[in-house]
């Protein structure tokens, strides 16, 4: 199998050639992403073979790896990611689609898609070269029922990229964020896309069709059609995770960013680090170890070293810092956005409770606040409902990477950042 080679990866004992930059939120370029060489190779065995699901909590690096694949594509595909968070209805979806083929594989669109396809030639009568948003307001302008006609412009998309002659990768960015909008404005058309979008991605069988699909999101697609029962709809995807960096990694990582800037570091510091920052979020590694490279710029005698006192004192000036609270905010208010009714209100509390406790709580005490909770709210509900709840709560919050189980049926946050940031905000 050809092996895409991973820029940053060293070799034994060979020194990073580049020392990559830092990124606080946006993704990290394919030329800088490193540790993830291994997934992304297995990622592209089972593209050959199926539609993917990639399933990895918020800030963790999913979208990295989706630009990865687009900017070093195996196996001849053709390759296109559309971020479909603010969409809401099917048409506007498949718009999307054309208009992204339109903006990086032009020749494809005019070659092969808009052969035949009146709405595609209808549309270059009127315009030709325009930006990706000025294409799709001609798309529309072109059919009048374009809403209403979404099941055909989908099928005829597939039927034409089929012509092509190559393999097609479709990466869907969001796409819970996508099916939750849709639900908000007609459940009934949501099930019917998602039937509809079913039945495309097996006929024909995967290994015998040219189009790939792979979709992922920031929340887990599962919980979420779970939710608005509609889980059977995705159960022919193969569902991969991103799997979490090691210690090791972590701690290759800050040498490397540090030691590789010139800055002199202790041998505890990488060890402080893990312990305040717990699980492994790349924006929270990203956003410490650039605080800490500018803490010792700042030194007047830059022969000192950085050591653990020094990363106490950065994740305490991090988690007041203004650079930071648009960050840690967002994992506070999308909770609103992906959770309803009690499940809404009752997060808030347990988690509020879980900041307080060093240690974390056993699981058993979070029961039991769920279920004073929920009197307070007023829910009366059977045994059984409400242990149903309860455990989908915690599956929920899991799968979004606010909590972990750090030992037996005891629980704490994922992130010791967001622990201490959530701690000083709202417990």
């Amino acid at each position: 199998m050809k092996q895409t080679p991973d820029p940053m990866t060293p070799h034994e004992d060979q020194p990073y050639a580049v020392i990559p930059e830092f990124y606080r939120g946006n993704p990290v370029d394919a030329d800088d992403l490193r540790y993830r060489d291994v997934f992304i190779n297995e990622l592209w065995e089972s593209i050959q073979r199926n539609h993917v699901l990639l399933t990895a909590p918020r800030r963790t690096g999913k979208t990295s790896v989706m630009d990865h694949l687009q900017k070093y594509p195996q196996f001849d595909f053709t390759v296109i990611k559309e971020n479909v968070q603010d969409l809401s209805h099917p048409a506007d979806f498949f718009v999307a689609l054309l208009a992204r083929f339109h903006d990086e594989h032009p020749k494809l669109l005019h070659n092969t898609l808009a052969k035949g396809w009146e709405l595609l030639t209808k549309t270059f009568s009127q315009i030709d070269t325009v930006a990706y948003s000025e294409f799709k307001v001609a798309l529309r302008a072109s059919d009048e029922q374009w809403k209403e006609n979404w099941r055909f412009t989908g099928e005829k998309l597939l039927e034409q990229l089929r012509k092509h002659g190559s393999n097609i990768l479709i990466i869907i960015d969001e796409f819970p964020d996508m099916l939750l909008n849709m639900n908000r404005e007609n459940p009934t058309l949501l099930r019917e896309f998602l039937a509809w979008f079913r039945t495309q991605r097996q006929q024909p069988n995967p290994q015998h069709d040219p189009i790939r699909w792979l979709i992922g999101g920031s929340v887990n697609l599962s919980s979420t059609l779970d939710a608005l029962g509609h889980i059977d709809l995705i159960n022919d995807l193969d569902d991969i995770s991103l799997p979490l960096l090691t210690n090791e990694q972590v701690e290759d990582y800050i040498v490397t960013m540090l030691k590789g800037r010139g800055v002199i570091i202790s041998k505890d510091l990488t060890k402080q680090c893990l312990t305040s920052m717990g699980r492994p979020i790349p924006l929270f590694m990203q956003m410490l170890t650039q605080d800490l490279y500018r803490m010792w710029k700042k030194r007047a005698d830059d022969t000192l070293e950085l050591n653990s006192n020094d990363v106490k004192k950065a994740v305490h000036a991090l988690i007041r810092s203004s650079a930071a609270q648009d960050k840690l905010q967002h994992f506070y208010t999308r909770i609103a956005r992906y959770y309803s009714g009690v499940l809404l209100t009752a997060a808030y509390a347990m988690l509020s409770q879980l900041s307080l406790k060093e240690g974390g709580l056993m699981r058993s005490t979070l029961q039991n606040e769920f279920y004073r909770h929920l009197e307070e709210a007023g829910q009366s509900l059977l045994p059984h409902e409400r242990k149903q709840a309860f455990n989908q709560l915690m599956r929920n919050l899991a799968n979004d990477f606010y909590i972990e189980e750090i030992e037996g049926n005891q629980y704490d946050f994922s992130s010791g950042i967001l622990k201490s940031w959530w701690r000083k905000y709202y417990a």
